[in-house]
């Protein structure tokens, strides 16, 4: 079979994807190790068995509904290339605002106070993907040399998400700033001795009901790091506005901050105007919600 005679076959075998053809795309560029301009020029090389044998389980997976970044095992995010797995949620193209803005109040605290060391956690860090891009962006776009760089602590409930964040670590950064970075199994804030200048989240959010409707398409990504509908051992609570878990959340980071730290959290486009007036309740001043790149209420940041 040649790349061509599988691509054709592929889209039409992918009748129930949104986006057969870019499906087929990607998972031929995986697997072959080729970008979209090698493989139209290579369109009449016949596939291995190897090659055929793959592909073919990974078109009967995405009729499952498996997203693409779960049958690769990995997914781009701000630009760099990170590790997933059905532990973590796969990173969102909305979740980059809340980099951007991480990395202005980052700058804008270094150049304020240049003589320290400042400290950053990332709480339901997941793949990483936030923590890792600031850093990241930090020492490439930046140039901050490696003694000045904030210390990066990274907390997950789920000890598998945690180790998927460690594999992106050690795949992304230079190693002496991998080993750097401090790993935390916990429940939020329940096994963090520290407190922090910069607290980051993309915690859960989603409303129960609409949980049950997302994962209904096996889709597979993990329910925790979905239902914001959740108290503190994970039972159902009786609301419904995904807001429960941030509820917990602001207190514990308003708790964990230092002086003039900054919360900056992703919430919902439906519920991020509640979050924000829960932030001002706790106690959180300076307060404002920053829209993504689609123009939805995503980013909540406050100020101790």
């Amino acid at each position: 079979m040649t790349i061509q005679e599988f691509k054709s076959s592929a889209i039409k075998k992918l009748s129930t994807s949104p986006s057969p053809a870019l499906d087929v795309s990607v998972l031929l560029e995986h697997c072959l190790k080729l970008n979209k301009t090698q493989i139209l020029l290579n369109a009449g090389k016949e596939l291995s068995q190897e090659e055929a044998d793959w592909l073919e389980k990974a078109i009967s997976l995405r009729n499952t509904g498996l997203p693409i970044a779960y049958i690769t095992g990995n997914k781009e995010f701000y630009g760099y290339d990170f590790i997933v797995s059905p532990a973590v949620l796969i990173p969102k193209p909305d979740t980059e605002i809340l980099v951007e803005k991480a990395i202005d109040a980052i700058i804008a605290k270094m150049e304020a106070r240049p003589d320290i060391v400042l400290s950053i956690c990332d709480m339901c860090t997941g793949s990483g993907c936030i923590g890792l891009s600031v850093l990241k962006q930090l020492i490439e776009e930046y140039k901050i040399p490696s003694g000045a760089l904030p210390k990066l602590t990274m907390c997950d409930i789920s000890p598998d998400a945690l180790q998927i964040a460690r594999q992106n670590a050690m795949q992304l950064l230079p190693r002496e700033e991998a080993e750097e970075i401090r790993f935390i199994q916990t429940n939020l804030f329940s096994e963090v001795e520290y407190t922090f200048d910069v607290i980051l989240s993309n915690p859960p959010y989603i409303p129960v009901k609409m949980v049950d409707e997302l994962l209904k398409d096996g889709r597979n990504e993990p329910r925790l790091a979905l239902d914001g509908d959740v108290g503190i051992f994970g039972e159902a609570t009786k609301s419904n506005d995904g807001l429960d878990l941030i509820r917990r959340l602001l207190p514990e980071s308003y708790e964990h901050l230092s002086g003039n730290g900054i919360l900056l959290m992703e919430t919902g486009e439906y519920n991020a105007q509640e979050a924000s007036r829960l932030a001002s309740e706790t106690g959180f001043r300076n307060v404002k919600i920053y829209k993504d790149l689609e123009g939805q209420l995503r980013v909540t940041e406050g100020v101790k």
